[in-house]
């Protein structure tokens, strides 16, 4: 019976490495990376580990939900809705205003086939 042959992995050549996470390079202003620096000396940590933390604090800290800005089209929609309510006369049922103020804000029929912000009406 033959024997197996033992296998020597080769050595690498050069530093072994130094840790398995991936690297992220970012980009910083010289007084945010003194800033950074500053925090790490008051709290014992190199600069790769004050970065770390900061982040980590960071990302732990409860984001406030912002109040999504409307697009430009919602904003229009608002302010024609707003000017509409300022000529309908307020003496006119709800109803009444609803509907004058629906097709104010729509545009005429004959136009509608002709707008390019309304998609089209099915056939």
């Amino acid at each position: 019976m033959k024997k197996s042959i033992k296998v020597i992995p080769k050595k690498r050549r050069g530093r072994p490495a130094t840790g398995k996470d991936p690297q992220v390079v970012v980009r910083m202003p010289a007084a945010l990376i003194a800033e950074v620096d500053a925090w790490g000396t008051a709290n014992d940590a190199m600069r790769s580990e004050a970065i770390r933390l900061l982040v980590k604090l960071g990302l732990s800290v409860p984001s406030k939900a912002r109040k999504q800005s409307p697009s430009g089209s919602d904003r229009a929609k608002e302010l024609a809705t707003k000017a509409v309510e300022g000529i309908i006369n307020p003496s006119v049922p709800a109803e009444e205003r609803a509907l004058r103020r629906r097709r104010l804000t729509k545009g005429p029929t004959e136009f509608r086939e002709d707008r390019v912000d309304q998609p089209k009406a099915k056939k």
